[in-house]
């Protein structure tokens, strides 16, 4: 029997199971500020390779980075009602501008000291560049103006869980403003399929793109995309999302230009984003048992050398080899990158050291012993098949020059794997022969872990709040109207009025 490296399974707990890995992994921790956390260096790495290699994908497209202030006026949101009301409750505001001591050892605000208007901490950017956009548009030839913003963001959250929902976050927002709704449309949907190819390929992620419905538009937006994940409970995870404005904001915000003819004309604009949420869905995506498989093309350390130190004159033989042994992987390249390659010389048990690299989630962990030197080996272990069929480690010991000439196509192949695995279960957990939504859903979750697919004709008003209200008796949402399903041939599930598209419907987070 294998005596896995976490103390609860997946099967037992999913969720105690998810915050075990964060822990073990040493991916973030409390803050001691109720929803926020820390990203410990092996979760913000794998934050920076995220912001590095989709930050060149967003420059590639044209689009330019820039930064924008974390307070917003309060009435930049009032000048767009839809919008200001979807974000309300979510708010976090600054009323007043210093604290005085109340001569009871507490600060208190100083009641001199109120704003005149109070500044919401950034929940999204729409309207304080919508604000500067109206200064840089003049012209036609300004447009399209496109530019992409690396930051945190708030938004108080009731219920929060570790990347997946917290009050503060990490992302990126990227805005631009068009002359037509055809080029607004076009870059809607670049940003979708940017989102989609990064996370079916640095993430190793399947994901499933589409239009969310109209009650799952972002608020003031004309029609919103997303990308949909499925973690290993079935549930979805929401990846990423891509929106098409309209002229909503830039009327509000009075982005306007003059048309070619010398009219007067209002810009469409858009906006996308991903978060630090993606974290989370690489977790419960690729993780195990033992803790999480880090995809190598996001992995901070792709190759961890772990010498076996014993405290006696053979040690610095065993250092001496790792040593040369990182450099020779070092000049290699996957991906097309150089090898990522930490040598692990800390003060602890190689043991303890493998497993904590294990729990992490590195895609290669290398042991060398003073055997190992003398034989010119390796004892090279793959994350992505930590065991043999027996529940032995799945370790092999490998002829260092055969090992380094194979290190680069390994960690593709790990990449490989990992998508495989997800993919497999994405499709094999998709339903589209489902009549009766209680009889999959209601009651004990395991009945069905995983989506449906069903025909749909767009209702609107209380048409659509009555399936929704529906949905959410089953703890149910519809998640989008897959761009690739196939063409309709019948009636709506819900309303039985002719379908126009296919809808996902499933739980999620």
């Amino acid at each position: 029997m294998i005596k896995h490296a976490l103390s609860v399974t997946r099967a037992q707990n999913f969720a105690g199971w998810y915050q075990e890995v964060i822990s073990e992994a040493d991916l973030a921790e409390e803050s001691g500020v109720r929803g926020c956390m820390v990203i410990r260096p092996w979760g913000y790495g794998m934050w920076e390779r995220i912001q590095k290699l989709m930050d060149a994908e967003i420059k590639a497209a044209g689009v330019e980075n820039c930064y924008f202030p974390l307070f917003i006026p309060l009435s930049f949101f009032e000048k767009e009602a839809d919008h200001v009301e979807g974000f309300a409750k979510e708010m976090a505001v600054v009323t007043h501008h210093r604290l005085i001591g109340d001569g009871k050892g507490k600060l208190i605000p100083d009641p001199d000291s109120k704003l005149e208007e109070p500044l919401v901490v950034r929940p999204t950017s729409e309207t304080v560049i919508g604000a500067a956009m109206s200064r840089w548009v003049q012209s036609w030839r300004d447009l399209p103006l496109m530019v992409n913003q690396w930051a945190n963001v708030v938004r108080w959250e009731m219920r929060t869980r570790m990347f997946l929902r917290t009050s503060e976050f990490l992302w990126q927002e990227g805005h631009t403003a068009h002359a037509d709704r055809a080029d607004a449309m076009q870059e809607t949907m670049r940003a979708l399929e940017m989102y989609r190819a990064f996370a079916e390929g640095p993430l190793a992620m399947p994901v499933v793109a589409g239009e969310k419905p109209e009650n799952e538009r972002f608020p003031g937006a004309v029609a919103t995309y997303s990308i949909e994940a499925m973690m290993q409970d079935g549930k979805a995870l929401q990846a990423g999302t891509s929106h098409y404005l309209g002229t909503g904001f830039a009327e509000a915000s009075s982005i306007k230009y003059q048309d070619k003819d010398g009219s007067q004309q209002f810009a469409h604009t858009t906006s996308w984003g991903v978060s630090t949420r993606m974290i989370g869905g690489v977790i419960m995506t690729h993780g195990d048992d033992d803790g999480l498989r880090c995809p190598p093309q996001i992995a901070p350390h792709q190759i961890v050398i772990i010498p076996m130190l014993r405290d006696n004159d053979e040690d610095e033989a065993v250092l001496e080899y790792c040593r040369s042994l990182r450099l020779e992987l070092l000049a290699l390249s996957a991906f097309g990158e150089p090898l990522r390659v930490l040598l692990d010389t800390k003060a602890a048990k190689a043991s303890n050291k493998r497993w904590s690299w294990v729990k992490k989630g590195a895609p290669i962990i290398v042991e060398v012993g003073p055997r190992d030197v003398g034989e010119g080996k390796a004892a090279v272990l793959h994350r992505d098949r930590l065991y043999k069929d027996d529940g032995k480690l799945a370790t092999a010991f490998t002829p260092r020059g055969e090992f380094v000439a194979a290190a680069a196509g390994l960690l593709e192949d790990i990449q490989s794997t990992l998508y495989a695995e997800a993919k497999e279960r994405l499709d094999a957990n998709i339903r589209r022969d489902v009549t009766d939504l209680a009889a999959h859903f209601a009651g004990d979750e395991a009945k069905f872990s995983g989506w449906i697919e069903v025909q749909w004709a767009r209702p609107t008003g209380a048409a659509l709040d009555k399936i929704v209200e529906q949905l959410k008796a089953l703890k149910l949402t519809m998640r989008n109207s897959p761009i690739d399903a196939a063409a309709v041939d019948g009636a709506c599930f819900f309303t039985g009025e002719p379908a126009v598209e296919r809808i996902l419907i499933g739980r999620t987070y």
